[in-house]
């Protein structure tokens, strides 16, 4: 684009150029991946959780989570965050889940702590 405005103007670069697109190499504030973990006995619906000390955000589904990539660790801020959960998952390494839970009827366990990969 800016070599089109240099050498050919303004008006010639704005009947030329539909779209104009950017990119990184980095993690963006809505990066991210959803996972569901499989359901545990007995059942629970998670509240709130946690991936390696990352808090992951409750879809809404009982066992559906969102990993938001810039999400910081609690323990590790600035050196360990939600990317770091995403690519440990991918690589096959085995993570730690935290998750707690109201409690109902359908979904009566509240605590859940358990380790997880990209495998189970």
């Amino acid at each position: 684009m800016k070599e089109l405005v240099e050498s050919s103007g303004l008006e010639v670069a704005y009947k030329e150029i539909d779209v104009v697109t950017t990119g990184t190499f980095g993690a963006m504030c809505s990066s991210g991946a959803v996972i569901n973990i499989g359901h545990t006995d007995p059942p629970i619906k998670i509240h709130r959780a946690w991936i390696n000390d990352v808090e992951v955000a409750h879809t809404g589904a009982a066992v559906d989570l969102y990993i938001g990539a810039t999400q910081m660790s609690e323990t590790k801020p600035f050196e360990y965050g939600g990317g770091h959960v995403i690519e440990d998952l991918i690589k096959g390494k085995e993570v730690e889940l935290r998750a707690i839970a109201y409690g109902t009827d359908c979904y009566p366990l509240t605590r859940l702590e358990t380790t997880l990969t990209k495998d189970d």
